[in-house]
């Protein structure tokens, strides 16, 4: 008997070989429109959610699902109540990220929640986007990132992944936030004139550095520079865009103290208020991702 292999993971997403004997057919039971209705109102995926999915997943594939197979007793140990485990195949209809290429058909688990009948809902034919990982020696076999990293196709959602891609791969692409360093801030020559410089931890010891300039009567305007050479005719960067993520997701809420530890308490107060204001100025970093509950809920 062949058995059915797993890979270990807190979200219970894992790998199966395409044929098993302990697994029985599932019928098709809810219809897409059906799972849509059943899980109530949702928000598709933010930016930062599809961002934070992109760079978790070296395997990115737009698909449609052919079968779903419904797996039970001891390869579904540790599914929730609410959740069923299902062997999907899906044919693959274009790469979007992916240095080693996928075959046509690939496989894959998924935990994907039940009504209130406990059924799981119709997913035959619904086009997806999958964010998931190769499998080491199983062809055609892929593990998705995450819980929800099955995300229903539409024309909004694929262009915007597919500019994702190619911004996290470009040779100017931004790199992670990781720290602060040091802050300084140095008075103009007028009452409320003055410039704050914020340098910023990066990964690969890149440098990055926010500006603050405050001149009488004015707003204060901000930039953010990727080198050491810092211009002026710089700003802030667009919503929306992978430098943007990596501020307003990668910055943390305040200016540690250590940052403004040389400057006098006067200087010092007026570095943290110039670093709020460009954390107000970033936004928020909205995420709406809900786990395993979010798989279906649009399908």
């Amino acid at each position: 008997m062949r058995r059915l292999l797993l890979c270990t993971l807190p979200a219970m997403v894992g790998i199966a070989p395409p044929a098993f004997a302990t697994a029985t057919q599932s019928p098709d039971s809810r219809p897409a429109s059906a799972a849509v209705d059943s899980a109530g109102p949702s928000a598709g995926p933010t930016y930062a959610d599809l961002v934070d999915l992109t760079l978790a997943s070296p395997v990115i594939a737009d698909a449609t699902i052919r079968s779903t197979t419904r797996i039970k007793g001891a390869e579904a140990a540790g599914v929730a109540a609410d959740r069923q485990r299902l062997y999907v195949e899906a044919d693959v209809t274009a790469l979007v990220r992916g240095q080693a290429g996928l075959p046509p058909r690939i496989g894959y688990l998924l935990d994907a929640p039940t009504d209130e009948r406990g059924r799981a809902p119709k997913l035959k034919k619904a086009r997806v986007l999958l964010f998931a990982r190769p499998v080491a020696n199983l062809a055609g076999q892929v593990q998705l990132s995450a819980p929800d990293a099955m995300l229903p196709w539409s024309p909004a959602i694929d262009g915007q992944v597919r500019a994702i891609a190619r911004a996290v791969v470009a040779n100017d692409a931004p790199p992670a936030i990781t720290g602060i360093g040091n802050a300084f801030h140095v008075p103009g020559a007028l009452p409320g004139e003055g410039e704050t410089q914020i340098f910023l931890i990066a990964a690969g010891g890149r440098p990055v550095s926010l500006s603050i300039l405050r001149r009488p009567g004015e707003q204060p305007r901000w930039a953010v520079a990727l080198s050491e050479i810092v211009d002026e005719a710089a700003g802030p960067p667009a919503r929306d865009t992978l430098l943007w993520y990596r501020l307003a997701c990668g910055l943390p809420a305040a200016l540690p103290d250590a940052a403004t530890a040389q400057l006098d308490p006067a200087n010092a107060a007026i570095a943290r208020e110039d670093y709020g204001f460009v954390l107000a100025q970033l936004g928020p970093c909205d995420r709406r991702r809900g786990g395993a509950a979010t798989v279906s809920a649009a399908l």
